[in-house]
């Protein structure tokens, strides 16, 4: 049971990452809610890197929830804890560069930080 639950969440995580990066396309404010201060949202000429980094995210999440899908098909659910372990590496990497760029550390611990945890705790679900 708590393989199956590790592993519905495992993918429940890459989706809203997938719908995360598509932000970028439909409302490019919101990819700045990465909580970096003074990334100037409204500036048409910053909207392409927006939309560059909403690309890189979508197809970074495809590749990891198409990769987790196809481990929890033919692998041990222990490789694919041992992978999400790896991936949480993104987000807490994320928030050591929200509060060295002076973000607001709630943001940093909360989003991205809280991100990190619950794929810890996953993963510790796929190896136990």
């Amino acid at each position: 049971m708590l393989t199956t639950s590790a592993t519905v969440l495992s993918d429940l995580l890459g989706a809203a990452l997938i719908f995360m990066g598509g932000r970028a396309f439909t409302t490019p404010q919101a990819t700045v809610s990465f909580c970096i201060p003074d990334t100037p949202a409204d500036d048409p000429a910053f909207r392409p890197w927006l939309r560059v980094k909403g690309l890189r995210e979508i197809a970074c999440r495809v590749f990891v929830f198409v990769l987790v899908f196809v481990l929890m098909l033919v692998a041990t659910t222990m490789l694919l804890g041992w992978y999400v372990i790896a991936l949480a590496a993104i987000p807490a990497g994320d928030a050591v560069v929200v509060l060295r760029s002076g973000g607001p550390k709630a943001a940093a611990y909360g989003i991205h930080g809280a991100s990190a945890v619950v794929m810890l705790v996953t993963s510790i679900g796929l190896l136990v």
